[in-house]
């Protein structure tokens, strides 16, 4: 049979549009749906937009820093709609260079929402197209829990177009999205309280990064509120929120922003007329060629539950379109030493295991840890301190994780994962020799083990 289109993508976010950019490059016809905007959350309500909030709230400690180095500064005033008008601006500018990714790689571009007629048919616009294969790359979307009042709290999706910053501000979460966000409100002044129904935020990252954390937000004011959770929110007279919470305590808020997970972006896609299964979580079950139960429908991204980063998403188009039409090139995804940043202030940068998973995985642990100063800080008034770490195997000397809580952790974290994916041991680190003055040198000049 011939079909109007090799690979039919629904979604052109990060995963979306990789897979269908390569697709057509190896010689596939390829189409793209796409009903919100190019780019998918990241760069339009996700990673791109909440770095430059996270850059405009770190102005403040800048500010504050600048006098110990001699600057005299008027009183600084910062105005919410200008940073929104210029992040839009920025976005918008980013959604045209996706658009001429697509079509300037022979992409067919289709502005609307796609739903499965059958495992080789879509329907976009009132029109019918088929496909070889289809593609699933339709992401996330966040949850906000079903409790009472529930419609007056905002996510993320809100967050990044409220027309003026709130005066009061009530994150609910313990993920990196709302460490993040209490981060971006806390340092553009607002009075920020995080609340979190567990004992610590992060779970999942390793202990020093979350307990380091949590002492130096402390330090900046922020109210951390763990073992607390919302009953219900009500709106009262003069806008502002009344929220109650499980223990019967009351809290006033202007805004209340959830950030509690995100679901599968599946509303109307047409599944029920193909053999696509989900998983227990509701997400899309795929093999590790992203096949679905469906033989001709694949997915990737966020919208399978794995690891739920862009570069990720990337990497998964990239496999998906040699494995399809380039299969001399095909590699599988290695999910092994992903590294990751968390945008909070100060900055998380980590690779490979936390001495939690390092000891569960029966490693013979040995640990480098080093807790500083910044010497940018020494003129100044700032006590926060930086924190660097290695989780050694101590049998084999290999580095098995790198873990940092500091200015700029992503962009250090980075090299590292570089040594780690290619096996580096503490010797290696040890026989490095240090950039100097940088905080990055700590991690080459860790010598004693703190414990093992």
């Amino acid at each position: 049979m011939a079909y109007d289109f090799d690979l039919y993508v629904i979604g052109a976010g990060s995963g979306g549009v990789r897979a269908a950019r390569f697709a057509a490059g190896f010689g596939a016809k390829v189409g793209v749906a796409e009903s919100r905007y190019l780019g998918g959350t990241c760069v339009n309500v996700g990673c791109v937009p909440k770095k430059l909030l996270v850059y405009g709230a770190h102005f403040a400690e800048d500010f504050e820093q600048a006098s110990g180095f001699g600057w005299t500064l008027d009183d600084a005033q910062f105005d919410w709609s200008t940073l929104i008008a210029n992040k839009d601006r920025e976005i918008n500018r980013l959604n045209g260079i996706y658009r001429n990714l697509l079509v300037n790689s022979g992409v067919t571009l289709h502005e609307g929402h796609a739903k499965i007629v059958d495992p080789h048919q879509i329907e976009v616009n009132g029109e019918r197209f088929t496909a070889k294969n289809i593609l699933i790359a339709t992401g996330g979307w966040p949850q906000i829990p079903d409790i009472p009042g529930h419609e007056h709290a905002i996510s993320s999706n809100q967050a990044f177009f409220l027309k003026e910053l709130p005066k009061r501000v009530l994150v609910v979460g313990g993920g990196y999205i709302a460490v993040e966000f209490a981060g971006i409100f806390h340092g553009l002044g607002a009075q920020t309280t995080l609340l979190y129904r567990g004992e610590l935020f992060l779970r999942g990252f390793d202990g020093s990064v979350r307990k380091h954390l949590q002492e130096e937000l402390t330090k900046r004011g922020m109210d951390l509120q763990f073992n607390a959770d919302i009953e219900r929110i009500d709106k009262q007279a003069d806008g502002s929120l009344k929220v109650t919470l499980k223990d019967g305590r009351q809290l006033e808020a202007d805004c209340v922003f959830y950030a509690t997970g995100r679901r599968p972006m599946l509303d109307n896609l047409g599944l029920e007329n193909t053999a696509v299964k989900l998983d227990k979580k509701g997400f899309v079950e795929v093999d590790e060629q992203y096949q679905t139960s469906e033989p001709s429908i694949l997915a990737l991204g966020d919208v399978i539950g794995r690891v739920q980063l862009t570069p990720v998403a990337l990497a998964e188009g990239m496999a998906v379109a040699r494995r399809l039409f380039k299969p001399e090139q095909y590699r599988p995804v290695d999910y092994k030493m992903i590294p990751t940043a968390v945008f909070s202030l100060p900055n998380i940068g980590t690779v490979g295991l936390t001495e939690e998973e390092a000891r569960d995985a029966g490693h013979d642990v040995v640990i480098y840890e080093s807790r500083f100063r910044p010497m940018k800080l020494t003129l100044t008034e700032c006590q926060e301190r930086t924190l660097m770490k290695l989780v050694v195997d101590g049998k084999s000397d290999k580095v098995l994780g790198c873990h940092m809580v500091g200015p700029d952790a992503g962009e250090i974290v980075q090299g590292l994962a570089i040594a780690l994916k290619a096996g580096a041991t503490k010797r290696h680190f040890d026989e490095t020799i240090g950039v100097h003055p940088t905080a990055a040198e700590e991690f080459v000049t860790m010598r004693t083990p703190v414990a093992g």
